[in-house]
């Protein structure tokens, strides 16, 4: 058992934990390196930094088009109507015009594409909505 008070000093806070773990007990932690980033064909996408990096060069996403874009790619090959897109991205039903996700896709588009009128990976499945390209991913 472990107790600690406020006037332990962060050394003895220390060594008192290390006490409690023996060779043989094994600490479990979140392997977040590894899981981190989503990694396509010339993009990555951390996802605990909020971070998109295409080739090289970092992309400045507005919150908004960095949640559709972990959506989609989190679901590579899933296809969503723009109706489940705001549901998610947004939090809440929408009862409008979805012209904003329209407008977003594109946007997104134009930050992460060599050639957004020829979209390699947010697609668009006519009549339906949109998909990332599953065929993209490096297995990472």
């Amino acid at each position: 058992m472990l107790i600690l008070s406020f006037e332990d000093g962060e050394e003895n806070i220390i060594d008192q934990i290390l006490s409690c773990v023996d060779e043989k007990t094994k600490i479990f932690k979140q392997d977040i390196v590894e899981n981190k980033n989503l990694c396509f064909e010339g993009l990555s996408i951390d996802k605990y930094r909020r971070v998109v990096i295409h080739g090289e060069t970092e992309i400045e996403l507005t919150y908004t088009e960095f949640e559709i874009l972990l959506l989609l790619a989190q679901n590579a090959g899933i296809v969503f109507s723009k109706e489940q897109i705001y549901d998610c991205v947004w939090k809440e039903p929408y009862f409008g015009d979805y012209n904003i996700v329209m407008s977003h896709i594109r946007n997104l588009r134009e930050k992460i594409e060599d050639n957004p009128s020829k979209p390699m990976y947010i697609q668009t499945v006519w009549g339906v909505g949109y998909h990332f390209n599953k065929n993209l991913s490096s297995g990472l």
